[in-house]
């Protein structure tokens, strides 16, 4: 077990040495987002679930930061680690496959979890300021649930990307491609009920759309979609990703070349 607690710890103490970019600038997003959309603009948006809108944004940002941080601290270790010609030493090290995922994975979950806590803390404040009370969490136990199967999905998603990806280019492509349009077509702003037909069927086939409505089921209580599809879509999202990334693992490149 040494060399996969060596890893994990590893991969929390990298990101720490740059907290600035990886935890800071992240809170500070969520910051302008809380401003900007749940102060300014939340008063003059109704919910129909009775919730004010910054009740309703709050989870989704919640998850927003999670997701982003746990997918790039995975991808950028390996990424960076192929450029400095360090991949190999994990290759080579006296460590299973998988205990490599799982540990990338943990080392993914924890940065995902930091910015997400600090995230909902500063919401927090945001919902005391204008409504006098805090927001209470309706299942404790789900948002665990929610918060750990969402780290692991993206950070495998991060292994698995950056083991295919060859360039810089070529992992931010993702992120701008297809990361960032399934997390705000995936109700992280707005409510899927208030879509068009056509958009609100592609929401509901967007794997992300599921996450973000079972995390927010398990602060407000309610969601747009069932509470069990939300739970069983996450867990199949969890494995199919996880032999994603140990596929990458296998086949993928450990050269930038």
């Amino acid at each position: 077990m040494i060399p996969f607690l060596t890893l994990i710890q590893r991969e929390i103490s990298r990101f720490f040495k740059v907290i600035i970019q990886t935890v800071l600038s992240p809170i500070l997003n969520s910051f302008l987002y809380l401003l900007i959309f749940g102060v300014s603009l939340g008063s003059s948006i109704q919910m129909g679930s009775g919730n004010n809108y910054l009740a309703f944004l709050i989870p989704g940002l919640v998850v927003m930061g999670l997701i982003n941080n746990a997918f790039q601290n995975s991808s950028s270790s390996i990424i960076t680690s192929k450029f400095s010609g360090d991949i190999e030493d994990i290759r080579v090290a006296p460590i299973t496959h998988s205990q490599i995922v799982w540990a990338m994975g943990i080392g993914g979950v924890f940065r995902g979890s930091l910015v997400g806590l600090i995230t909902f803390i500063v919401g927090e404040i945001f919902y005391y300021v204008q409504n006098g009370e805090l927001l209470s969490i309706a299942h404790p136990f789900l948002m665990l649930f929610f918060t750990l199967t969402g780290g692991f999905i993206f950070s495998f998603c991060g292994i698995f990307v950056a083991f295919i990806a060859k360039t810089f280019d070529q992992l931010s492509a993702f992120t701008s491609f297809i990361l960032l349009p399934l997390t705000y077509l995936g109700g992280v702003f707005i409510s899927t009920d208030n879509l068009n037909p056509f958009f609100k069927a592609l929401s509901h086939a967007n794997p992300l759309f599921y996450l973000i409505n079972g995390f927010r089921y398990s602060v407000l209580g309610h969601s747009d979609v069932e509470i069990l599809v939300a739970i069983i879509t996450t867990l199949v999202a969890t494995v199919v990703t996880f032999f994603m990334a140990r596929f990458a693992l296998l086949r993928g490149s450990y050269s930038r070349w």
